[in-house]
Protein backbone atom coordinates (compact mmCIF):
# COMPACT_ATOMS: atom_id res chain seq x y z
CA UNK A 1 0.00 0.00 0.00
CA UNK A 2 2.91 2.25 0.84
CA UNK A 3 4.20 1.67 -2.73
CA UNK A 4 0.84 3.01 -4.41
CA UNK A 5 1.02 5.97 -1.90
CA UNK A 6 4.33 7.08 -2.78
CA UNK A 7 3.77 6.47 -6.64
CA UNK A 8 0.64 8.57 -6.46
CA UNK A 9 2.43 11.68 -4.97
CA UNK A 10 5.35 11.76 -7.14
CA UNK A 11 2.20 11.50 -9.81
CA UNK A 12 1.16 14.49 -8.64
CA UNK A 13 4.19 16.28 -7.78
CA UNK A 14 5.12 16.31 -11.98
CA UNK A 15 1.00 17.36 -12.63
CA UNK A 16 2.21 20.63 -9.89
CA UNK A 17 4.93 21.35 -12.02
CA UNK A 18 3.88 21.69 -15.11
CA UNK A 19 4.24 24.84 -16.64
CA UNK A 20 2.39 26.23 -19.72
CA UNK A 21 5.06 27.46 -22.45
CA UNK A 22 4.20 30.30 -24.89
CA UNK A 23 6.16 29.93 -28.10
CA UNK A 24 6.88 33.35 -30.04
CA UNK A 25 5.70 33.12 -33.43
CA UNK A 26 6.83 35.57 -36.24
CA UNK A 27 5.01 38.23 -37.09
CA UNK A 28 4.75 40.23 -40.06
CA UNK A 29 1.68 42.55 -42.01
CA UNK A 30 0.25 40.29 -44.73
CA UNK A 31 1.58 39.93 -47.70
CA UNK A 32 0.01 40.07 -50.88
CA UNK A 33 0.42 36.04 -52.95
CA UNK A 34 -0.49 35.92 -56.63
CA UNK A 35 -1.26 32.73 -58.57
CA UNK A 36 -0.44 34.05 -62.13
CA UNK A 37 0.57 30.75 -64.19
CA UNK A 38 -1.30 30.67 -67.22
CA UNK A 39 -1.57 26.99 -68.84
CA UNK A 40 -1.62 27.99 -72.80
CA UNK A 41 -3.46 25.04 -74.98
CA UNK A 42 -1.99 26.23 -78.32
CA UNK A 43 -4.53 24.69 -80.03
CA UNK A 44 -7.50 26.50 -78.81
CA UNK A 45 -8.47 29.71 -80.23
CA UNK A 46 -8.93 31.76 -77.21
CA UNK A 47 -7.85 31.42 -73.81
CA UNK A 48 -9.54 31.84 -70.33
CA UNK A 49 -7.20 33.38 -67.63
CA UNK A 50 -8.03 32.89 -64.03
CA UNK A 51 -5.82 34.60 -61.23
CA UNK A 52 -5.94 33.76 -57.75
CA UNK A 53 -4.63 36.79 -55.66
CA UNK A 54 -4.49 36.00 -51.08
CA UNK A 55 -3.12 38.01 -48.47
CA UNK A 56 -0.88 35.51 -46.68
CA UNK A 57 -0.89 35.92 -42.79
CA UNK A 58 0.82 34.97 -39.12
CA UNK A 59 1.28 31.23 -38.28
CA UNK A 60 -1.84 29.32 -37.65
CA UNK A 61 -4.01 31.78 -39.15
CA UNK A 62 -6.25 31.17 -42.46
CA UNK A 63 -5.30 33.16 -45.55
CA UNK A 64 -7.33 35.31 -46.56
CA UNK A 65 -8.56 36.62 -50.45
CA UNK A 66 -7.04 39.23 -51.91
CA UNK A 67 -9.58 42.59 -53.23
CA UNK A 68 -7.54 43.93 -56.06
CA UNK A 69 -8.15 47.56 -57.35
CA UNK A 70 -7.27 46.41 -60.67
CA UNK A 71 -5.36 43.49 -62.29
CA UNK A 72 -4.60 43.32 -66.34
CA UNK A 73 -2.09 41.95 -68.76
CA UNK A 74 -0.51 43.84 -71.28
CA UNK A 75 1.66 43.18 -74.07
CA UNK A 76 3.48 45.88 -76.27
CA UNK A 77 4.28 43.35 -79.32
CA UNK A 78 0.44 42.15 -80.21
CA UNK A 79 -1.09 43.45 -83.07
CA UNK A 80 -5.09 43.86 -82.16
CA UNK A 81 -6.94 41.71 -84.97
CA UNK A 82 -9.99 44.30 -84.80
CA UNK A 83 -11.23 47.77 -83.71
CA UNK A 84 -12.22 46.29 -80.60
CA UNK A 85 -9.48 44.43 -80.04
CA UNK A 86 -6.66 46.02 -77.75
CA UNK A 87 -3.34 45.35 -76.24
CA UNK A 88 -4.66 45.10 -72.73
CA UNK A 89 -6.31 42.19 -70.95
CA UNK A 90 -8.35 43.60 -68.08
CA UNK A 91 -9.82 41.05 -65.54
CA UNK A 92 -12.64 40.99 -63.58
CA UNK A 93 -13.44 39.72 -60.07
CA UNK A 94 -15.43 36.57 -59.30
CA UNK A 95 -14.99 36.84 -56.11
CA UNK A 96 -12.88 35.51 -53.13
CA UNK A 97 -9.82 36.38 -54.62
CA UNK A 98 -10.48 35.05 -58.10
CA UNK A 99 -9.59 37.07 -60.90
CA UNK A 100 -10.58 35.77 -64.87
CA UNK A 101 -10.56 37.25 -68.25
CA UNK A 102 -10.84 35.51 -72.08
CA UNK A 103 -8.23 36.76 -75.58
CA UNK A 104 -7.42 35.11 -78.35
CA UNK A 105 -4.46 32.33 -77.58
CA UNK A 106 -1.99 34.08 -79.54
CA UNK A 107 -2.40 37.60 -77.32
CA UNK A 108 -0.18 35.15 -75.38
CA UNK A 109 2.09 33.39 -77.42
CA UNK A 110 4.05 36.18 -79.05
CA UNK A 111 5.74 39.80 -77.33
CA UNK A 112 6.64 40.86 -73.60
CA UNK A 113 3.55 39.97 -70.96
CA UNK A 114 3.38 42.76 -68.13
CA UNK A 115 1.00 41.87 -64.87
CA UNK A 116 -0.30 45.34 -63.68
CA UNK A 117 -1.33 44.97 -60.27
CA UNK A 118 -3.18 47.22 -58.26
CA UNK A 119 -3.87 46.47 -54.51
CA UNK A 120 -4.06 48.63 -51.52
CA UNK A 121 -2.07 51.67 -52.64
CA UNK A 122 0.51 49.34 -53.97
CA UNK A 123 1.71 48.69 -57.48
CA UNK A 124 2.74 45.81 -58.61
CA UNK A 125 4.56 44.19 -61.90
CA UNK A 126 6.06 40.98 -63.51
CA UNK A 127 7.27 40.59 -66.92
CA UNK A 128 7.70 37.22 -68.85
CA UNK A 129 7.35 35.56 -71.85
CA UNK A 130 5.46 32.67 -73.66
CA UNK A 131 7.43 29.43 -73.09
CA UNK A 132 7.03 26.45 -75.41
CA UNK A 133 6.67 22.61 -74.22
CA UNK A 134 6.71 18.97 -75.18
CA UNK A 135 3.95 17.05 -76.00
CA UNK A 136 3.48 13.95 -74.08
CA UNK A 137 3.99 10.53 -75.09
CA UNK A 138 2.83 8.17 -73.01
CA UNK A 139 0.89 7.92 -69.82
CA UNK A 140 0.71 4.51 -68.55
CA UNK A 141 0.53 2.67 -65.21
CA UNK A 142 3.16 0.77 -63.85
CA UNK A 143 3.76 -2.07 -61.60
CA UNK A 144 6.59 -0.50 -59.05
CA UNK A 145 6.76 0.19 -55.52
CA UNK A 146 8.54 2.20 -53.44
CA UNK A 147 8.43 1.34 -49.57
CA UNK A 148 5.38 0.04 -48.23
CA UNK A 149 4.44 -1.77 -51.41
CA UNK A 150 0.95 0.13 -51.52
CA UNK A 151 2.12 2.70 -53.77
CA UNK A 152 1.07 3.50 -57.26
CA UNK A 153 3.10 3.58 -60.43
CA UNK A 154 2.65 6.04 -63.02
CA UNK A 155 5.22 5.84 -66.02
CA UNK A 156 5.48 9.89 -68.35
CA UNK A 157 7.40 9.82 -71.67
CA UNK A 158 7.92 12.90 -73.58
CA UNK A 159 10.22 13.61 -76.37
CA UNK A 160 12.03 16.59 -75.95
CA UNK A 161 13.03 19.27 -78.22
CA UNK A 162 16.37 19.30 -79.96
CA UNK A 163 16.65 22.99 -81.28
CA UNK A 164 16.79 24.65 -77.61
CA UNK A 165 17.68 24.44 -74.31
CA UNK A 166 14.16 23.44 -72.51
CA UNK A 167 13.26 23.48 -68.93
CA UNK A 168 9.91 21.61 -67.64
CA UNK A 169 7.45 21.95 -64.64
CA UNK A 170 5.36 18.18 -64.43
CA UNK A 171 2.13 18.99 -62.45
CA UNK A 172 1.57 15.61 -61.17
CA UNK A 173 -2.08 16.57 -59.81
CA UNK A 174 -2.93 16.42 -56.33
CA UNK A 175 -0.90 19.36 -56.06
CA UNK A 176 2.39 17.35 -56.91
CA UNK A 177 5.01 18.55 -58.75
CA UNK A 178 8.64 17.86 -60.29
CA UNK A 179 11.01 20.14 -62.44
CA UNK A 180 13.66 18.95 -64.94
CA UNK A 181 15.74 20.17 -67.50
CA UNK A 182 17.17 18.53 -70.72
CA UNK A 183 20.71 18.79 -69.97
CA UNK A 184 21.10 14.89 -70.27
CA UNK A 185 18.61 14.17 -72.85
CA UNK A 186 18.41 16.52 -75.18
CA UNK A 187 16.75 15.62 -78.40
CA UNK A 188 15.57 12.32 -76.95
CA UNK A 189 12.75 10.79 -75.68
CA UNK A 190 12.59 10.94 -71.92
CA UNK A 191 11.08 8.17 -69.62
CA UNK A 192 10.47 8.17 -65.70
CA UNK A 193 7.97 7.02 -63.00
CA UNK A 194 6.14 8.39 -59.93
CA UNK A 195 4.82 6.69 -56.80
CA UNK A 196 1.73 7.83 -55.38
CA UNK A 197 1.15 6.88 -52.28
CA UNK A 198 -2.38 5.14 -51.08
CA UNK A 199 -4.96 7.87 -51.12
CA UNK A 200 -4.91 6.94 -54.62
CA UNK A 201 -7.37 4.21 -55.32
CA UNK A 202 -8.74 2.02 -58.30
CA UNK A 203 -10.87 4.20 -60.38
CA UNK A 204 -9.20 7.23 -59.49
CA UNK A 205 -8.35 9.80 -62.57
CA UNK A 206 -5.01 11.48 -62.70
CA UNK A 207 -4.41 14.52 -65.05
CA UNK A 208 -0.22 14.54 -65.90
CA UNK A 209 0.70 17.68 -67.48
CA UNK A 210 4.15 19.03 -68.80
CA UNK A 211 4.34 22.82 -68.60
CA UNK A 212 7.36 24.44 -70.80
CA UNK A 213 9.39 26.48 -68.23
CA UNK A 214 12.01 29.10 -68.34
CA UNK A 215 15.44 29.19 -65.74
CA UNK A 216 14.07 31.65 -63.35
CA UNK A 217 10.68 30.06 -62.95
CA UNK A 218 12.56 26.32 -63.20
CA UNK A 219 14.61 27.86 -59.92
CA UNK A 220 12.00 29.03 -58.17
CA UNK A 221 9.86 25.90 -58.51
CA UNK A 222 12.92 23.80 -57.28
CA UNK A 223 13.19 25.89 -54.23
CA UNK A 224 9.66 25.80 -53.40
CA UNK A 225 9.50 22.15 -53.80
CA UNK A 226 12.73 21.38 -51.74
CA UNK A 227 11.34 23.30 -49.08
CA UNK A 228 7.68 21.48 -49.32
CA UNK A 229 8.73 17.77 -49.34
CA UNK A 230 7.06 17.93 -53.23
CA UNK A 231 3.52 18.34 -52.11
CA UNK A 232 2.97 21.95 -51.90
CA UNK A 233 1.87 23.85 -55.12
CA UNK A 234 3.72 27.01 -56.35
CA UNK A 235 1.48 29.31 -55.43
CA UNK A 236 0.79 28.29 -51.52
CA UNK A 237 2.33 29.89 -48.32
CA UNK A 238 6.32 28.24 -48.37
CA UNK A 239 8.18 27.74 -44.99
CA UNK A 240 10.53 30.47 -46.01
CA UNK A 241 9.89 33.22 -47.86
CA UNK A 242 10.75 32.62 -51.64
CA UNK A 243 10.72 35.73 -53.74
CA UNK A 244 9.26 35.10 -57.22
CA UNK A 245 8.85 37.57 -60.57
CA UNK A 246 6.50 39.88 -59.25
CA UNK A 247 8.05 43.12 -58.05
CA UNK A 248 6.46 46.12 -56.16
CA UNK A 249 6.99 49.25 -58.30
CA UNK A 250 4.67 51.68 -55.88
CA UNK A 251 7.65 54.30 -55.25
CA UNK A 252 9.71 53.64 -58.26
CA UNK A 253 8.82 57.36 -60.22
CA UNK A 254 8.25 55.41 -63.46
CA UNK A 255 6.65 53.52 -65.97
CA UNK A 256 6.47 49.85 -66.24
CA UNK A 257 7.94 50.10 -69.66
CA UNK A 258 10.78 51.88 -68.17
CA UNK A 259 11.04 50.51 -64.56
CA UNK A 260 14.68 50.21 -62.93
CA UNK A 261 14.14 50.10 -59.28
CA UNK A 262 11.47 48.24 -56.82
CA UNK A 263 10.89 48.19 -53.06
CA UNK A 264 12.58 44.86 -52.59
CA UNK A 265 11.18 44.12 -49.00
CA UNK A 266 7.41 44.91 -50.11
CA UNK A 267 7.57 42.38 -52.87
CA UNK A 268 4.74 39.95 -53.87
CA UNK A 269 4.71 36.17 -53.05
CA UNK A 270 4.34 33.89 -56.32
CA UNK A 271 4.78 34.22 -59.58
CA UNK A 272 3.76 34.97 -63.47
CA UNK A 273 4.36 32.74 -66.03
CA UNK A 274 3.31 31.91 -69.43
CA UNK A 275 3.63 27.93 -70.57
CA UNK A 276 2.54 25.49 -73.30
CA UNK A 277 0.97 23.15 -71.56
CA UNK A 278 0.15 19.25 -72.82
CA UNK A 279 -2.28 17.25 -70.38
CA UNK A 280 -3.03 13.64 -70.42
CA UNK A 281 -5.57 12.00 -68.11
CA UNK A 282 -4.96 8.25 -66.76
CA UNK A 283 -7.33 6.04 -64.92
CA UNK A 284 -6.02 4.17 -62.27
CA UNK A 285 -6.79 0.15 -62.66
Amino acid sequence: MKKVFYIICIGLLFLGCEDVIEVDVPQSPPRLSVDALVRLNTNSATTTVQIKANLTSAFFEDITAAELTSISIVNPDYVPTSALDSQELVFSGLGAGVYEATKETQFFAEGALQLNIEHNGQRYLAKTQYVQSAPLLNLEQGDGTLFTGNETEVEVSFLDNSDRTDFYLVDLDFGDYLVTEDEFYNGQSFRFSYFYDDKVEEGSEINVSLLGVDEPFYNYMNQLIVQSGGDQGPFQTPSATVKGNIINITNSGTTSDTINTEDSENFALGYFAVCQTFTETIIIE
